[in-house]
């Protein structure tokens, strides 16, 4: 089976680079208002008996695809979902937003969004539909429940699930959505809210490459940079091994955080030393001054992390993938929400840490 890398970084002053992904080659007949003309391609030789082809482009937008002008819709409006929504109407979109709690649509409304009653009103009436929710049973009810975005799709029309859930999911929307004649994507983010504020997400993309091709524009308004991945289920997967990896960076920081204290080192000076070191991530040094005074503004839900945690584990297992650091990290995590932690940010983990050392004191 012939597979290709396909990914997009808006250019930077600073930075330049090609990222590369792995996805699918096969192509069905898609409606032509979806098509846009093909990228180059350069060949590249793979130690595996498969084919390959490398998609990259340092080019601006307008260089090789079109502005989006059809109609938008968003779904969910959360800590994520507003943002970005935020996003495309200041960008000038035709966007209708959709929320469980109508208030959360009223900051939108009065940038200028049209506001739907229901997903499928809002699907109905938009050329994409971009749905954000917080766990696989919302994404599932919203997309395929009553009233649903399913019952107002239909040919022309593409749907795009940016929520983070697990792959059974992911294909679960794609089947119903796709049984209408719509086109699919799947597009889970790497961010948290300020990324999402200032339009640096990262989008993590699988499914129809016409509709990936047609929507990128939208997603370059939201994210710094996007990767096609191939078939649906992939950006799952790669969203949640990111988000595993993340967990357990975390909790490993905490308790690098406590050590150091227990020792008589000052945390604060250890951020400085991991921040200048090999280890260094933006994480450590965003999170660590607030972890050190015991403070943990939201910007991503601790009960998130634990969820896309027990997602990752049960892939794990699904592929007999032993993942020893994670799952004790997991338990971490599930210890901080008995605590009342789950709406805090998920740095709040290093609590869960502190209450043990009291515990074995």
């Amino acid at each position: 089976m012939p597979f290709s890398f396909l990914a997009k970084a808006k250019p930077t002053n600073n930075l330049s680079s090609t990222a590369m992904a792995l996805c699918s080659t096969f192509c069905p007949r898609i409606p032509t208002n979806f098509r846009v003309k093909p990228i180059s391609s350069f060949p590249s030789n793979s130690p595996f008996c498969l084919s390959f082809k490398v998609y990259s482009s340092q080019a601006t937008d307008a260089s090789f695809q079109d502005k989006f002008t059809g109609r938008v819709g968003f779904l969910g409006l959360g800590i994520m979902g507003s943002p970005m929504a935020q996003s495309l109407i200041k960008a000038g979109c035709d966007v209708t937003v959709w929320n469980r709690t109508k208030s959360k649509c009223d900051p939108l409304i009065s940038l200028g969004a049209k506001h739907g009653s229901s997903p499928e009103e809002v699907a109905a009436n938009c050329d994409v539909t971009f749905a954000m929710l917080a766990d696989p049973e919302s994404a599932i009810d919203v997309a395929c429940g009553k009233n649903g975005a399913v019952s107002g799709m239909g040919p022309g029309k593409g749907y795009v699930d940016v929520s983070t859930v697990d792959v059974a999911t992911a294909k679960l929307i794609n089947g119903h959505i796709k049984a209408t004649g719509a086109l699919f994507l799947e597009a889970p983010v790497s961010g948290s809210k300020k990324p999402a504020e200032d339009g640096q997400l990262i989008f993590l993309t699988a499914g129809d490459r016409a509709l990936y091709d047609s929507v990128a524009s939208l997603l370059d308004i939201m994210g710094k940079s996007r990767f096609y991945l191939g078939e649906v289920g992939n950006g799952a997967a790669m969203k949640l091994v990111v988000n595993m990896i993340m967990g357990s960076m975390m909790a490993s920081f905490s308790e690098g955080l406590l050590l150091s204290k227990k020792v008589g080192l000052d945390p604060n000076v250890l951020v400085e030393v991991v921040s200048q070191g090999a280890i260094s991530a933006p994480m450590y040094s965003v999170k660590g001054p607030s972890m050190v005074k015991s403070l943990y503004p939201t910007a991503f839900p601790l009960k998130h992390q634990q969820k896309d945690l027990r997602l990752a584990l049960g892939l794990a297992e699904s592929v007999s993938q032993s993942t020893p650091i994670a799952a004790a990290a997991n338990e971490l995590y599930k210890v901080a929400k008995s605590y009342g932690l789950s709406d805090e940010d998920f740095s709040a983990v290093i609590e869960a840490l502190k209450a043990k050392s009291h515990n074995t004191a």
